[in-house]
């Protein structure tokens, strides 16, 4: 994968986005050592202690536009959007230290967790001197900070998130993932067999919204009833598309770090190194979000850290085109693409027709070349003279967005919001 810099733009015309996303996947890939299109980029220590801070910084919108946000941070590092994915495995006793550089009181709660504890005391509703309510001990604005110890989970995929005004904070950015892994198996989603995956292959699609309204009030010290909230924008880890398909660790991204491009390979019937991808999905959000890959069902395999399965253990897991997710819950799922039509981008290839030439090349000028399939318009021996490729080797692309199409957008401008792309390289393979 050679994505670059993802440009900026608000037309609502669909070209549009077919222009952004050829401009981001083919211009050359910047010196950023940790960019990255594959794998989950997991915090993880032996120790498994953590220490977040909740602290403001801003985000960018495909548009133009600059969001003041709140969110957790590893206390090393600047501000990001989300919250850092804590990767621990299951059974495990795990320490998070929480500093706040917020103006008010805040917290942590971990749904999903066992015998969580603040400062050695039991978690319980309490109300903190600012008259907010907290579903845990908090801490003070600014200069605060408290401990929490829990017993990770049973294995999948959960939110963290502020357990502190909860409606507001939330929506803020106080959240993040925590993925909780078979203990001596981090290649399996849970602890059943058939549960296996590629753990290069391996994403999070933490899905949210911003009303930058709430966010504009909350800047400048103004009240918001937020009860009143207009999601404008709709965030895949912190990113709106055509963000979503530049690399984790983009330079150009500094504060919103996690891509969700996801990149399959054909699966091989009978090889054992043949594996399927891992998406899971969080909602960090207040409304369902029902996701669509396209082209490919995904099979369910956890729900909210449960394995799906039957009576006596037999296997639940089902395909779905669609993946909805309710608020705080949690779904992952094997991404598996077979190549039932033995497709090849040269002598097979998917028979999309294509337009007149003169609606193949966009600009500026004539150096970008755009047939308007699947392959974004590379095949050898289809391209003019003196424009670029939009392809490496033949590989194509596949659109994943919420079908609720509202959430696809961004400030109501299409395509852009809650939507990504899966590439699937050629049986193959390709170069990089």
């Amino acid at each position: 994968m050679n994505p670059t810099r993802s440009p900026r733009f608000t037309s609502a015309a669909p070209v549009v986005l077919a222009v952004a996303i050829v401009v981001a996947l083919t211009m050359p890939m910047p010196s950023a050592a940790a960019a990255t299109t594959d794998g989950l980029p997991c915090e993880a220590n032996s120790a498994n202690t953590f220490s977040l801070d909740a602290k403001a910084g801003y985000v960018a919108t495909p548009d133009g536009n600059s969001i003041y946000m709140w969110s957790y941070s590893s206390s090393t590092k600047a501000f990001q959007l989300p919250g850092p994915m804590l990767c621990v495995d299951s059974g495990v006793t795990v320490t998070v230290v929480l500093h706040n550089t917020l103006p008010e009181v805040t917290s942590i709660i971990f749904p999903g967790q066992h015998h969580q504890r603040a400062d050695g005391h039991p978690a319980q509703p309490q109300a903190d001197t600012t008259g907010l309510t907290s579903l845990t001990d908090a801490a003070a604005p600014l200069t605060g900070s408290v401990t929490y110890t829990f017993t990770a989970g049973s294995p999948g995929t959960y939110l963290y998130e502020s357990g502190t005004d909860v409606a507001k904070q939330r929506e803020m950015g106080l959240s993040g993932a925590l993925v909780v892994r078979p203990p001596g198996q981090p290649d399996h989603a849970n602890g059943r067999a058939d549960s296996a995956f590629d753990l290069n292959r391996e994403y999070v699609y933490l899905l949210s919204e911003v009303d930058p309204d709430l966010h504009l009030a909350v800047e400048r010290k103004r009240a918001f009833d937020v009860t009143k909230t207009k999601a404008r924008y709709f965030f895949i880890n912190g990113r709106s598309m055509p963000d979503t398909i530049a690399p984790t660790g983009a330079a150009w991204l500094p504060n919103q770090p996690y891509g969700s491009l996801v990149h399959l390979k054909p699966f091989v019937p009978g090889d054992p190194n043949s594996r399927p991808a891992l998406v899971r999905y969080l909602n960090a959000g207040s409304v369902n979000y029902p996701f669509h890959p396209h082209g490919n069902d995904q099979r369910v395999i956890t729900e909210d850290g449960q394995p799906v399965q039957g009576a006596g253990g037999s296997d639940a897991s089902y395909d779905k085109f669609l993946i909805d997710i309710g608020p705080g819950q949690s779904a992952d799922t094997l991404d598996q693409w077979v190549d039932a039509e033995h497709w090849n981008g040269e002598t097979n290839p998917i028979p999309v027709p294509l337009p007149q030439l003169q609606d193949q090349i966009v600009g500026p000028g004539t150096e970008t070349w755009f047939s308007e399939n699947p392959y974004l318009g590379g095949q050898p021996g289809d391209v003019p003279a003196g424009v670029v490729r939009n392809n490496q080797c033949g590989e194509y692309y596949m659109v994943a967005h919420s079908h609720a199409l509202e959430q696809a957008t961004n400030y109501g401008a299409s395509f852009g919001g809650m939507m990504t792309l899966v590439r699937i390289d050629p049986a193959a393979g390709c170069p990089s």
